[in-house]
Parts: structure tokens; sequence; C-alpha cells
């Protein structure tokens, strides 16, 4: 256990007085504006103990604006109710948009691996005839689908 000690005639063990505690040179610390609202003049709140409180006092959000593949703008409003929200899967969670990207994300991982592993495929996509017998296949089943939905 590593102490810190004061300077003076006996060794005197400095008294924690905070329960913060500082935060590890390899750190960053951000702070930012939370919510879109206008701060006209600084308010005092007395009496936020927790982290909790303070969230439950401020109800910070943020409007976002994402950008569909297509180009179209998707606008949401996150909120911050928990130290939790500020993660990946936090934000994941409150975002329709960003869960159908996350869906779409593992899809694509599933497939990549589907064809880095099954040979019999990877030998039809290297020959370009075969290959374009199966994108022929692959497009009328879409069709087939689509038709069928339509209905």
């Amino acid at each position: 256990m590593i102490r810190d000690y004061g300077i003076g005639g006996n060794e005197v063990p400095v008294e924690v007085g905070d329960a913060i505690a500082d935060i590890p040179q390899n750190r960053t610390l951000m702070i930012e504006k939370l919510t879109s609202d206008h701060v006209t003049k600084p308010e005092i709140v007395r009496g936020l103990k927790t982290v909790d409180d303070v969230f439950e006092h401020y109800k910070p959000k943020q409007k976002v604006e994402f950008q569909t593949s297509e180009g179209n703008s998707v606008r949401e409003v996150l909120e911050f109710k928990h130290l939790g929200n500020f993660g990946e899967k936090g934000i994941v969670e409150q975002s329709e948009f960003l869960q159908n990207a996350s869906k779409k994300g593992d899809e694509y991982r599933n497939i990549t691996k589907n064809l880095k592993s099954n040979a019999v495929l990877r030998k039809v996509l290297a020959d370009p005839e075969k290959k374009q017998a199966l994108l022929e296949a692959l497009n009328s089943m879409v069709e087939e689908i689509n038709e069928i939905s339509n209905k």
C-alpha cells in the first residue's frame, strides 16, 4: 500500500477528504453540454448527492440527425438517464435507426463469415459462369418474395 505523508516532525498520514478519486493520467475527461437548451443564467442546485440525482434533475437529452444510405435524414432524441446511456449499447438501445444499422452489420458479418467458411460457395463464386447463374437465381428469389409480400 502506498501512503501519502505530510511534512512534520512525525509521520502523519494525509486524510482522505473526498470520495472522488483523481482521474488517472491515461484517461481523458470530456465535459460537454448534453442538451440543446440555452442557459440564460447560472443555477445553483443544492442537495444533489449522487450522479443519479444530477441526471434526474437536469434530464439531459440531445437531438441527433442520422443519414441513411439513400441520403435521407432521420432525426431522433437521445436521453441520458444514467452513465450507461453513454456507451455504445446505451445509445443503440435508444435509437431505432442505430438498432437497424446494428442488425444489418450483424447480418453482413454473418454472411462474410459464411462466405469464408463455405468452400463450395467460394468455388461457385470463383467461376464467372456459376457466379452469374447464382446471381440470377438469387434475383429471381428476391422478385418472387417481393411479389408475395405485395399481395
